[in-house]
């Protein structure tokens, strides 16, 4: 069956298969030739799936057709569902926005038209007299929405590096981890010797990097980042 004569249940249950699979660059690029608007609702709901993979692939995937809406002449709907992304993150949503902040920076990271719009968005996340996220497991999400940006487009989120400064020290070794990771290419002199501090810091902690889940040290990541 082709698909674009798929239904929406139909649709949903492809798209677990193509989100489960360990390869998932060839999966990707299957999901890639749906039509796209067709699979960003069943995408927002594998934000909240069990399975880790599933969860991550999902927002790997977000970016991507977020990203090819855009490029494709539908940058007003690819808007639309960055919005639909903040308003997950809205305490009025009634939820609590899980895999939107990492969707927001995986879709930022892919095309630089939405980043110029959404950038210093997603960095007021992190600002308490912004719009400060309060949930640590969620700002674990954010850190590494943060960061993906931070790789792909650092000059699109240039005051981001001071509002890093208090995850550094954070309790959580994720929050230390990803906000270095997220640092690095940020090119902040004044938070070095923060992550200089944290290059002894042996604590595993698992990233999601090139589409897997990965074991890292906090330590190997803030030196990667003191170094580039």
């Amino acid at each position: 069956m082709a698909a674009d004569t798929l239904s929406t249940r139909q649709v949903k249950s492809r798209l677990y298969d193509h989100l489960k699979a360990k390869d998932f660059e060839p999966e990707l690029q299957e999901i890639r030739r749906y039509p796209l608007k067709q699979v960003v609702s069943p995408l927002f709901s594998y934000f909240y799936n069990a399975n880790e993979r599933v969860r991550w692939h999902a927002v790997t995937a977000m970016g991507a057709v977020v990203s090819d809406l855009a490029e494709g002449g539908d940058l007003e709907y690819a808007r639309v569902v960055m919005r639909r992304m903040m308003w997950n993150l809205n305490d009025e949503s009634g939820g609590i926005g899980w895999g939107s902040p990492e969707a927001m920076g995986e879709t930022m990271a892919r095309n630089d038209t939405l980043a110029g719009e959404f950038g210093n968005i997603i960095v007021s996340y992190l600002m308490e007299e912004g719009n400060y996220l309060e949930h640590p497991m969620l700002q674990r999400g954010l850190l590494w929405g943060i960061g993906r940006l931070a790789h792909a487009r650092p000059k699109r989120i240039p005051r981001a590096a001071p509002h890093l400064v208090p995850f550094l020290s954070s309790e959580d070794p994720v929050h230390r981890g990803l906000a270095a990771w997220a640092a690095g290419p940020l090119k902040n002199e004044s938070i070095n010797p923060l992550l200089k501090d944290l290059c002894n810091d042996n604590t595993d902690i698992k990233v999601y990097m090139d589409g897997e889940l990965v074991d890292r040290t906090v330590a190997s990541l803030a030196r990667e980042a003191v170094n580039q």
